[in-house]
């Protein structure tokens, strides 16, 4: 599930390595290519490293839809690169009945502040950098039920990148990072509990969630994807008091989430401080502990 793979090349310097690509996720193609991108470069920024070089990957009908609109496609993921400060190389595209796009992207990173999933300790905080949802929304879009804030809204989220954010907790500096992605917040969790050798606690109250999300669970507007997530996390979580429709958010599938971050406690508010300077959402929602490795508990409040 961790999305970045290093390659130490000297003392000073490692190599990192991060593929993702996704179908549509907004009928915008301009808008999906950068959403596309900006969740491809999050494998990097997850690691602390710094984008240098990307390849696109795309999957396109050429016979049912106009050239332009890969073109848009391919724009909006240039650019995105372009704002990481990654120079796109060129890639690779097959024709696909159903478009797909995405990125294989390289990173640099000292090996001293290489941050992985594996390096959490006994008390560390976590933090998550933006609301969930995305997953649910994105389907709400689909089935055109998504009110235009919610659009805006969403598009704007997917197609921000993680890069204040990983520069922050290489400035203060961190136990433990994942992204979260399609295997939603609890998915990742579980998967970063479990490399650290530790379990967690989630605080629902302090989840940070869209608003307009919540309606659309209780209409059953959830993607398949989050769906999977959530069998597969029984028996890996104990939901306490959370309803059915707070466990799907919790296990929601994102398309270019935040980061979830492990920080010394002793660090949080210094990192939160850096996070709010720069413009970015910190939520603290719950906390590493000793534990049997990989078990998540998720309470309400105390």
């Amino acid at each position: 599930m961790d999305g970045g793979v290093a390659l130490q090349i000297r003392d000073d310097l490692a190599l990192v390595q991060s593929v993702a690509f996704i179908t549509p996720v907004v009928d915008d193609p301009y808008s999906f290519g950068a959403v596309a991108a900006a969740d491809a470069l999050s494998g990097l920024y997850a690691k602390g490293a710094k984008p240098v070089l990307a390849l696109n990957l795309v999957g396109f009908p050429s016979r049912t839809l106009p050239m332009s609109t890969l073109g848009e496609i391919l724009r909006g993921g240039g650019d995105k690169a372009t704002e990481a400060g990654a120079l796109v190389l060129g890639g690779h595209s097959l024709d696909d009945p159903e478009p797909k796009y995405g990125m294989a992207v390289t990173g640099l990173v000292d090996p001293r502040g290489l941050v992985t999933n594996a390096g959490g300790k006994d008390g560390d905080l976590l933090l998550l950098t933006k609301p969930l949802g995305s997953g649910i929304a994105a389907t709400a879009i689909d089935q055109r039920l998504a009110s235009p804030g919610l659009v805006d809204l969403v598009v704007a989220l997917m197609s921000e990148l993680n890069r204040k954010t990983s520069e922050a907790m290489v400035e203060i500096g961190v136990d433990g990072c994942t992204e979260v992605s399609g295997f939603g917040l609890l998915g990742h969790l579980h998967e970063m509990a479990r490399a650290s050798g530790l379990s967690a606690v989630v605080d629902l109250e302090r989840v940070p969630v869209l608003d307009e999300v919540w309606d659309l669970v209780r209409q059953g507007t959830v993607p398949e994807g989050t769906y999977n997530n959530h069998r597969y996390l029984q028996g890996r979580v104990d939901w306490g008091k959370a309803s059915r429709d707070e466990q799907l958010v919790l296990s929601d599938s994102q398309v270019s989430g935040g980061l979830l971050i492990a920080c010394p406690r002793e660090r949080g508010q210094a990192l939160l401080d850096r996070l709010d300077a720069a413009g970015v959402l910190g939520a603290v929602l719950g906390h590493l502990e000793t534990g049997a490795a990989g078990r998540i508990v998720v309470k309400r409040g105390r």
